[in-house]
């Protein structure tokens, strides 16, 4: 586990510890010691702890202006025994949406395992977001099953193409047109009636 690193190419871009609407801002960092674990497995020292003893993340961009945050998962994201989606929800995703981040993409494919428990807070977000929306990207099929078991895609754009998103070559501002054209292409498919 200690060798899965957050994504850098974009820390040129942004850096959430130097950016003062961050939840992560003025952190640091321990340049060679890893103190985070998952399970007793050490992770990179470069992870943002939020409350959670098993998933962590990583804030790899933000553009308040265009009102998205991209956030990088690694872990197991267990909502039966510690409540992740509330830690998530509060101490990150309310931060972000009282700056106005209106759209969220979730890179998934760290995360392990899900563990479902209430979908109430991720209710509560989509309603937060107003016209806005959340997505995980690349995430496991077993990962997408246990979701989707609780209802959580009724909330959060997941699965199909968001699951084939080759995302690391991209620009952050490319991401965010690409994934907004698969969310717009499904939204626009339900509300196709025929006459």
């Amino acid at each position: 586990m200690h060798t899965i690193e957050p994504f850098v190419a974009w820390q040129h871009l942004y850096d959430a510890t130097a950016d003062r609407l961050s939840p992560f801002y003025g952190r640091k960092y321990q340049d060679s010691r890893c103190i985070h674990t998952i399970y007793n497995y050490y992770i990179h020292p470069q992870w943002d702890e939020f409350g959670s003893s098993t998933l962590y993340l990583k804030i790899l961009y933000t553009d308040y202006l265009c009102q998205y945050s991209i956030i990088e998962l690694l872990g197991e994201w267990n909502d039966t025994l510690y409540n992740d989606i509330m830690f998530l929800k509060r101490d990150v995703a309310d931060l972000l949406i009282e700056q106005g981040i209106r759209k969220f993409i979730l890179i998934g494919e760290n995360v392990l395992n899900f563990h479902a428990s209430e979908n109430d807070y991720y209710q509560e977000w989509a309603d937060d977001v107003e016209d806005g929306w959340i997505a995980i990207l690349n995430l496991r099929k077993h990962v997408i099953d246990e979701f989707r078991q609780i209802y959580v895609d009724r909330y959060v754009s997941m699965g199909n193409m968001l699951n084939l998103m080759a995302w690391r070559p991209m620009e952050p501002s490319q991401l965010l047109d690409a994934v907004e054209h698969l969310i717009t292409k499904k939204l626009d498919s339900k509300n196709f009636l025929p006459q």
